[in-house]
């Protein structure tokens, strides 16, 4: 499922994830144990993640309350702080910085409590990078690099743990959201010149290097590339089209390049139409 939902094959994950919810709560309700439990909010993670990707945020709370449940039955603290990492995503969507910000220094306390390790630092990690965007978008520039480079020193013990509770924690992670914090901050050269220095790993995921393609749009975009943030912007489509199709940051993109008038009109009019615009 983690696997599918990161190859942003949301209709497959969709339609996999209402079988997979009731076999794997079963198991958890007969066969009760740490592992079940953990699995189970597991599951409820990924239906997060589809949902969140689709836009049906009220079924995301859902999953995100189902998540909490099943991670208290699990005594998982580590997974109770992913879960705290995505609750705090949701109030970035919704403009609430501040409330993020607290549910992100909230989820770093749960994640203290789990044991040592790199599955713990790997997500004390990736609560810095949330804590880090929420703090750009409320335009405390010191707090979001502040965060951020204390996810620098975690990513070096760490490494590349892409698949930790599939967070894709890692130095190249980490050098991603320090480009977008960057961007958030209308510093679009210093984003450029960080983006530079990013060699996207192999078997990163797709979803995550889609969506790091759109954020660099943005830079080009304001920067005056508008044939660059075009073809970024094609890139993302090319390697997640689904995500793509409805994320909010690309739409944003669309409609300045669509105003900008410096792309090829047929082309990215085509494309506009593509996302529904």
């Amino acid at each position: 499922m983690c696997v599918l939902v990161r190859a942003t094959d949301l209709r497959g994950a969709a339609s996999e994830l209402p079988g997979l919810l009731q076999e794997t709560t079963t198991a958890a309700h007969l066969h009760s144990s740490d592992a079940t439990w953990s699995a189970l909010a597991s599951v409820h993670r990924s239906a997060f993640d589809v949902a969140t990707k689709l836009g049906y945020h009220d079924l995301a709370s859902i999953a995100l309350d189902r998540m909490a449940w099943a991670a208290h039955h699990a005594s998982d603290p580590v997974m109770a702080g992913v879960r705290q990492y995505l609750r705090s995503l949701g109030y970035l969507r919704a403009g609430q910085y501040r409330t993020g910000r607290r549910l992100a220094e909230i989820g770093r306390q749960m994640v203290a409590l789990g044991e040592s390790g790199r599955a713990r630092d790997a997500v004390t990690g990736q609560l810095c990078l949330g804590a880090a965007v929420l703090a750009a978008r409320d335009r405390d520039g010191d707090a979001a690099l502040g965060h951020v480079d204390e996810a620098y020193r975690i990513a070096e013990s760490t490494g590349e743990a892409t698949r930790i509770h599939w967070l894709t924690f890692g130095p190249t992670n980490v050098a991603a959201h320090h480009a977008s914090i960057l961007v958030d901050q209308d510093l679009y050269a210093e984003a450029l010149m960080v983006a530079k220095t990013i060699k996207i790993p192999a078997d990163w995921p797709a979803s995550r290097t889609a969506h790091h393609r759109a954020e660099i749009a943005r830079a080009q975009l304001w920067t005056g590339r508008t044939e660059a943030a075009f073809r970024s912007l094609l890139e993302a489509r090319q390697l997640a089209p689904q995500q793509t199709r409805y994320s909010p940051t690309v739409r944003d993109t669309v409609s300045a390049l669509l105003s900008a008038k410096r792309a090829s009109p047929d082309t990215l009019s085509n494309f506009a139409a593509w996302v529904g615009m």
